[in-house]
């Protein structure tokens, strides 16, 4: 009795071993998925906003109480419209009373001229005939004192009434030169004049500046003055937008720097607006890189803005950084890495080979191969399924592809693209290329 339990039990251990090599030897089922041709466009996406071309705070620039505020949000002003108006009185006095003094110098440069030069020269000439006269009466005085006739005293008297008019015709020729046309006089009398002049042109600067004009055509973004308040400079009281072409600023992750370029197209959604896309093109990719962000700022321009854009509107860009009419295409699952340098898995005489891939435009769905295959060659769906070396054979259809309790299904990381095979020769996951619509995928680039 004995040896018949040593017996079956040897008997099951055979079949449990048995079993178990079998089950080693039998090859693994494994989905197939094959290279198709077909139209490939990778896209980038990160979020922007509507951006002015021109944006300014605008303020006063003195101290003043506001008597009137002329614009709302959201109203459009020719360059030169008035927004808001300070309290003025003041300033407009010290404008009359330096225009008066303008005046006042004026009128003193134009009586330097009429009176004060006549009088300079008639002074001279006047001064002239008193030195002749006195000339001549000390030459007949010294002809009388030689006959005897007069005394010395009357020779020094005569010498002195020279020396006199001597001394007054300097001062006249000092005073007439003085009232010539660059003589001193004049020109204190001009600079006075410079001098009001440029008090009045300050007056009426701090005048001009009680206004709060618009410094070009645009619109209000934002008010943040009210009637009766007290401001000072620096105090921003509107947000002005300038009239302009619209543009749209992103915020691009800068690992995808290398994927964009000026002039791309882009297709843009507006948050609040998302059934009426509309296009913008990459106008400025910003030289800098954001260090807080790791962001790369990407200007856009909009050849037909919508009109329900608004400055600072969040929007969704999609950006068309790649595009091929003829790819060859694998769904991404099927790739193994994520530069240029791709691996897959294939099957060869019943084994699974591991082969080197170039790769070229990625979405998040397929993958282009640059180089490695051809139109037709068939690849693992799921190439962590398997390890290279292991058996292998395409999965039949309605056969579940790997292992039980493998946990590698035939489905995972392959997505939708992974189509079984039934005799072997795996079904491509794209439609063909001729009258197919492009393939597209999205990477998403905004800030991190």
């Amino acid at each position: 009795m004995k040896a018949w339990r040593r017996i079956g039990a040897v008997l099951v251990v055979l079949a449990v071993a048995g079993g178990l090599a079998w089950r080693a030897w039998r090859p693994e089922p494994v989905a197939l998925v094959a290279v198709a041709e077909a139209p490939l466009v990778q896209t980038l996406v990160f979020s922007g906003r509507v951006a002015a071309p021109v944006r300014v705070d605008l303020g006063a620039t003195v101290t003043g109480r506001v008597v009137e505020v002329a614009v709302r949000e959201g109203d459009s002003v020719r360059a030169g419209d008035a927004l808001a108006r300070l309290e003025s009185a003041e300033l407009q006095a010290q404008l009359t009373q330096a225009q008066a003094t303008l005046r006042l110098a004026e009128a003193r440069v134009v009586g330097q001229r009429e009176v004060g030069v006549p009088t300079a020269d008639a002074a001279l000439e006047s001064a002239r005939a008193t030195l002749e006269a006195a000339q001549r009466e000390s030459r007949r005085s010294r002809e009388l004192f030689d006959r005897g006739y007069v005394s010395q005293a009357r020779i020094d008297e005569t010498d002195r009434a020279v020396r006199i008019a001597q001394a007054q015709i300097a001062a006249a020729g000092a005073s007439a030169r003085a009232n010539a046309g660059r003589g001193t006089e004049v020109e204190q009398a001009r600079l006075r004049v410079d001098e009001a002049r440029a008090a009045a042109s300050l007056a009426q600067a701090r005048l001009a500046q009680a206004r709060i004009v618009a410094p070009a055509d645009g619109r209000i973004v934002t008010r943040l003055v009210e009637h009766g308040q007290i401001v000072q400079p620096g105090r921003t009281l509107f947000a002005f937008a300038a009239t302009g072409a619209t543009q749209l600023v992103g915020q691009a992750d800068e690992k995808f720097l290398s994927q964009l370029a000026v002039g791309q197209l882009a297709r843009v959604l507006a948050d609040a607006f998302p059934q009426q896309p509309f296009e913008a093109r990459v106008l400025r990719i910003a030289p800098g890189v954001d260090a807080q962000r790791g962001t790369v700022e990407v200007k856009f321009e909009v050849a037909a803005p919508p009109p329900f854009l608004r400055e600072d509107m969040t929007l969704s860009m999609q950006v068309a950084t790649g595009r091929r009419e003829r790819a060859l295409t694998l769904p991404a699952a099927a790739v193994i890495g994520a530069g240029v340098d791709g691996r897959v898995r294939r099957l060869a005489d019943g084994r699974v080979l591991e082969q080197p891939v170039r790769v070229g435009l990625r979405t998040l769905d397929r993958v282009e191969i640059a180089d490695g295959l051809a139109v037709g060659d068939t690849v693992l769906a799921d190439p962590l399924a398997v390890v290279p070396g292991a058996r292998a054979r395409a999965a039949r259809d309605g056969e579940t592809a790997g292992r039980a309790g493998s946990g590698a299904g035939a489905g995972s990381g392959s997505g939708s693209g992974a189509a079984a095979a039934g005799t072997g020769a795996a079904r491509s996951d794209m439609a063909p290329a001729n009258g197919a619509a492009p393939a597209t995928g999205t990477a998403v680039g905004g800030s991190r």
